[in-house]
């Protein structure tokens, strides 16, 4: 298999998916509330259940490029073991989960037939 794409800033706006189970439900909470301290982004509700193409739970972050290179090497530090789609947001939900789909982590499958 092939390793996941490291992120990289060439678009203008981004979610970043982080993923988590029963098992590592404390320590997404805590990346949540580091996140919320930490930048002035949007966070997204804490889901316990796959949402839309999340086959994992999840909850998201919306940022821009202006914040990329000082959010994304700190979301790859304080992540823990934790996995984290990080995707453009242009538009077009299947490219954006696709063709601009990067990994911190390793890459968790997702359910592309609702695009």
């Amino acid at each position: 298999m092939d390793s996941p794409k490291k992120p990289i800033n060439a678009h203008k706006a981004y979610h970043a998916h982080v993923y988590f189970d029963a098992n590592t439900l404390d320590a997404a909470k805590r990346l949540y509330e580091k996140t919320k301290n930490a930048f002035s982004l949007k966070l997204g509700r804490i889901h316990e259940r796959p949402v839309g193409p999340h086959t994992m739970w999840s909850y998201q972050v919306l940022f821009f490029d202006t914040d990329f290179d000082s959010f994304i090497p700190w979301l790859d530090e304080q992540r823990d073991a934790l996995n984290v789609l990080v995707h453009a947001s242009t538009g077009n939900d299947l490219a954006d989960h696709t063709q601009h789909a990067y990994w911190l982590g390793n890459a968790v499958e997702l359910d592309l037939r609702g695009f």
